[in-house]
């Protein structure tokens, strides 16, 4: 924001942050989980922010001196219009923008119903895309501005019956990659966060979309729902983030002056994308077939 300067965290220190005055963010996806922990770590830390989630009902609890709640689906033009003009009339302008809404479809390719995989692109594409194409020419006329997307560990790496989840992801990343470039010379800063798994209704709402049918991938589809519930159970519950973790890491990117590329968040995000990185091809498949069921 060209009204708002720079300062530093301390005297000499080499990490600087966009100070708090006049910001505003707006993020999506606000009724549960990342989105209601990022709304709350925006307030913490002065920020003006607009909560916004499919269903008003859901974040009417949010509301407060610093935030203000609107109903948005991504999947619907004219509420995705009426936010943006909700948060501009108010405060002015969007200058971060988290896109934070999305799920998980789990199907295999060749039993996936086209209609679910296009409401999977809808969602955590298309949505995404329009949105901030409805933010940035106000980013733009300011000469600042901050693009957050909420993409995955699954966005640099494939799970069997996620293939529509991870493709999804591997477009935001695309995406977003090309859009820094795009960008950079209006003064607008592209970042990825990469989660690996989170502890948040996401989990059950994955697992939600496992169909286990008669057929070819019945078993299959049976211990993808058996391993997905495990991962927030038991010993492997230590490995899994909490929505706040993701939360802190999202402020960070909004408000360090130079903030990176991509932030991996947790463990198990770290250790599987350093792997795909190192392994060749037939030797990730193995990690993979040793750690995730496959039919």
């Amino acid at each position: 924001m060209p009204t708002s300067g720079h300062s530093s965290s301390s005297a000499g220190s080499r990490v600087c942050e966009v100070t708090t005055a006049a910001r505003t963010v707006l993020v999506t996806g606000c009724s549960s989980g990342i989105g209601r922990a990022t709304v709350g770590r925006f307030a913490a830390a002065g920020w003006r922010v607009l909560a916004t989630a499919r269903r008003p009902d859901t974040i009417a609890d949010l509301a407060s001196e610093r935030v203000i709640t609107c109903p948005l689906d991504v999947c619907d033009e004219q509420s995705m219009r009426a936010a943006v003009e909700t948060l501009t009339g108010r405060w002015g302008g969007v200058d971060v923008l988290v896109n934070n809404a999305g799920y998980a479809l789990q199907a295999t390719v060749e039993q996936a119903a086209l209609d679910d995989v296009r409401r999977q692109f809808e969602t955590n594409v298309f949505g995404l895309v329009r949105l901030t194409q409805l933010v940035l020419p106000g980013m733009r006329d300011r000469g600042w501005g901050r693009i957050v997307n909420i993409s995955s560990m699954g966005g640099r790496l494939t799970f069997p019956g996620g293939a529509f989840y991870h493709a999804s992801k591997h477009a935001v990343e695309a995406i977003s990659d090309a859009l820094r470039l795009e960008v950079a010379g209006f003064g607008v800063r592209v970042v990825l966060v990469e989660p690996g798994p989170v502890l948040t209704d996401f989990g059950a709402t994955t697992v939600g979309t496992i169909s286990v049918e008669p057929g070819p991938y019945e078993d299959f589809q049976r211990r993808l729902e058996q391993r997905l519930a495990a991962v927030y159970a038991g010993r492997r519950a230590t490995l899994v983030s909490s929505a706040d973790d993701v939360a802190a890491v999202i402020v960070k990117a909004a408000q360090a002056r130079r903030p990176r590329v991509r932030y991996l968040v947790g463990p198990v995000a770290r250790a599987l994308v350093t792997s795909r990185r190192l392994l060749p091809d037939r030797a990730f498949d193995a990690l993979i077939r040793s750690q995730y069921p496959t039919p």
